[in-house]
Order: C-alpha cells, then sequence, then structure tokens
C-alpha cells in the first residue's frame, strides 16, 4: 500500500501537480514523507438490497389470518386494511397514527352524518398517579374530544367521578376501559407505554 501511494506521489510531483511546498517547508526533508497512502475501504457488494425495517409483532399479528372468513363471497368486497390507511402517517409500530392525521387534516371526523355541528372540545388533563412502578397516567381530554362526544365513554366505560375507576391494565388488555378502543382501532397499549405514562418525577 505504502509502494503504490510513493509511487503515485512521485508521480504527481513529476507533473507538478502538487505545487511548490508551503512556506517554511523545510528542504532537507523530502515532501513524500509528509504523504500517507489513503485506506482502501474493502468493496461493498452493490447486489445486496439495503437491510429492510422487520414489521413490528403487533402489526404481524393483526395482518395474520384470522380476522375474515375466507369462505364467504363477501369478502372481496372489503377494502384492505393496508389500502385503506396507505396515505395515513404511521407510528412507531407501523399502526395510523390518528391524532397526526387529525393534525395535519387528512381525516376530518364527523360529529353526525349530517356532519352540520361542531365538536364539544374539552381541554382537560386528567392526572392517574397510582400507577406503582410506573410513571403516572395523563389522559388528555382534548385529543379525544376533537373526534368523540362525551357519550361515547361517560357514563360507560368510564365513570365522570374522580377515583370512581380502578383501571388495571389487566383490564385494558381484555377490552376494558381504555382497550374499548386501544389495543383495536387506536394505538397498542402493549408496545406504546410512554405515550400514556408520560408524566416526569416533578410532573
Amino acid at each position: 500500500m505504502r509502494r503504490r501511494g510513493a509511487r503515485l506521489a512521485t508521480a504527481l510531483l513529476a507533473a507538478g501537480l502538487l505545487g511548490t511546498p508551503p512556506a517554511g517547508f523545510p528542504g532537507d526533508i523530502p515532501l513524500l514523507a509528509y504523504l500517507r497512502a489513503y485506506p482502501v475501504a474493502p468493496a461493498e457488494d452493490e447486489t445486496r438490497a439495503p437491510p429492510r425495517r422487520e414489521e413490528h409483532a403487533a402489526r404481524r399479528a393483526l395482518s395474520g389470518p384470522g380476522f375474515h372468513d375466507p369462505a364467504n363471497p363477501d369478502l372481496r368486497h372489503l377494502q384492505r386494511h393496508d389500502e385503506a390507511v396507505a396515505a395515513l402517517p404511521k407510528d412507531g409500530n407501523g399502526f395510523p397514527d390518528w391524532m397526526r392525521a387529525l393534525r395535519e387534516g387528512r381525516i376530518a371526523p364527523r360529529t353526525s352524518l349530517k356532519g352540520d355541528t361542531e365538536p364539544e372540545v374539552l381541554d382537560l388533563d386528567v392526572i392517574m398517579r397510582n400507577t406503582r412502578e410506573m410513571p403516572p397516567v395523563r389522559f388528555p381530554h382534548k385529543a379525544h374530544t376533537l373526534w368523540l362526544a362525551c357519550a361515547n365513554c361517560h357514563p360507560e366505560p368510564f365513570e365522570p367521578r374522580a377515583g370512581a375507576n380502578r383501571i388495571a391494565m389487566a383490564d385494558i388488555f381484555r377490552g376494558r376501559y381504555c382497550g374499548v378502543c386501544h389495543d383495536r382501532v387506536a394505538f397498542i397499549t402493549f408496545y406504546s407505554c410512554p405515550r400514556c405514562h408520560s408524566v416526569g418525577a416533578g410532573g
């Protein structure tokens, strides 16, 4: 490697392509002493495809068989899920990020079939602190009431009274409380802990 670099430098000097030595360059030290051969990186296999981001386990589970009856002749009339949400932004697990889609105007939920009323938005955060070793949960009413009426959640599955709802993660996983929507329509809670347990120690 060094021999090849020295030959190249000699050829460049002979052709005058290295220019003149800089001011203060000691005349008794050959210019070649300051040159080093450039390391050559190993050749890459250009035929190898770039690594693909592996589909999240939650996404694979919902994409698998068992959700539709393949023998049902009307199955072909249904729009495929991946086609329906193709234009929507995705969260870190590959599911639709519904709040981002709402903020960006990609979806426009209606308060009624006619769409002739405005949503009653409640900007109120509820902090749930009885979360054992996990950080407290911040429940943002605003993010939910932008497209859901209060009657969607009150009085079922949540009684609208402080301390009245003893929510456990096991209940959510079984489809109760937050699990009525989350893990089914909205983001998967099991893979998104920080999205709910978001209150810091001083929060």
